[in-house]
């Protein structure tokens, strides 16, 4: 019986994507969102969002609430795009419309291996002036 390398290399390699997907989306503060596409790209794999989708469906305990289609909209159907939307506001994210203020609220990852930035205040409380 031989053993096929090519098939445990790619497994092994899907096994990584995962890995990295989630260890990105972990990285998403509390009040910041972030895009499919955005998270494939911080996760070292861009063009893949939909691989992005797959590992939140599969994956418990990761803040999926956080993850948006392009564009800050919210691509869930029904009860559970309601329930994102309430989790997003209850964190503070900002919406214009249906849509998150992507412009406030998004989160830009600096690198694979960064923990990322902050672009702007997304909090709804008024910035109180500085003396």
């Amino acid at each position: 019986m031989t053993r096929d390398f090519r098939t445990k290399r790619s497994a092994d390699r899907g096994a990584s994507m995962f890995t990295r997907i989630r260890e990105a989306i972990l990285k998403i503060p509390r009040g910041k969102v972030a895009t499919y596409g955005g998270v494939a790209r911080a996760a070292g794999f861009p063009g893949a969002a939909r691989q992005v989708v797959w590992a939140l469906r599969q994956s418990h305990g990761l803040p999926w609430h956080r993850v948006l289609a392009a564009g800050g909209r919210i691509a869930l159907p029904g009860e559970a795009g309601f329930e994102q939307r309430l989790r997003l506001e209850a964190e503070g994210v900002r919406f214009a419309g249906t849509r998150v203020k992507m412009a406030e609220c998004e989160f830009a990852f600096r690198s694979s291996t960064s923990k990322g930035k902050l672009k702007g205040d997304c909090s709804k409380a008024p910035k109180r002036p500085q003396k």
